[in-house]
């Protein structure tokens, strides 16, 4: 008997480049003074008061609307295929070592994780590369199941990423110290 479940699907080169890219438009349709922000919170000194993390968030809400304008006219596939992208961004991050830094709940962790991914790819490989750099209870929610959300309200149905992996916090064993 052959086995006939469904391969595990990753997210594609192309999948994470247009993810990236239709972040940094919504972010660019924004102007220049979040630009600025987002750069400076990416080489920041994570030990100086320098830059003020929270400072970005005024610009989350204006952020995710030029982000759902952009996503108008996408497919279901489309947005299945960017949700697999930010279910494994976010599973990625999932790390004790991001965590000790960012503390919250299981939901307040999950939360920062998509504020990490909303500031776009260099402010995510800054943490990824060095989790000091991420920022003590920030929160973007609705990053977390963005596409998804979209896809059930155009599509009525939640999509399937096949991905095997779960974007909920502590899911990644790989990125948490065994107890």
């Amino acid at each position: 008997m052959t086995d006939t479940a469904d391969p595990i699907r990753v997210p594609t080169v192309e999948d994470e480049a247009r993810f990236w890219a239709l972040v940094e438009a919504a972010w660019e349709r924004l102007g220049p003074e979040p630009a600025a922000l987002r750069r400076a919170l990416a080489i920041r000194d994570p030990e100086a008061d320098d830059v003020d993390p929270y400072s970005i968030d005024d610009w989350l809400d204006p952020f995710l609307a030029s982000l759902r304008a952009l996503c108008a006219e996408l497919t279901g596939r489309e947005l299945t295929d960017l949700d697999r992208v930010v279910e494994r961004k976010l599973h990625d991050i999932d790390r004790e070592d991001v965590h000790e830094v960012t503390d919250g709940s299981d939901d307040g962790f999950l939360y920062c994780r998509g504020w990490i991914v909303a500031l776009g790819r260099e402010f995510y490989e800054a943490v990824r590369a060095d989790p000091a750099m991420a920022v003590l209870d920030a929160d973007c929610e609705e990053m977390c199941y963005f596409f998804a959300h979209l896809h059930e309200e155009r599509f009525a149905e939640w999509p399937d990423t096949g991905s095997g992996i779960s974007r909920e916090s502590t899911s990644n064993a790989a990125g948490w110290a065994a107890s």
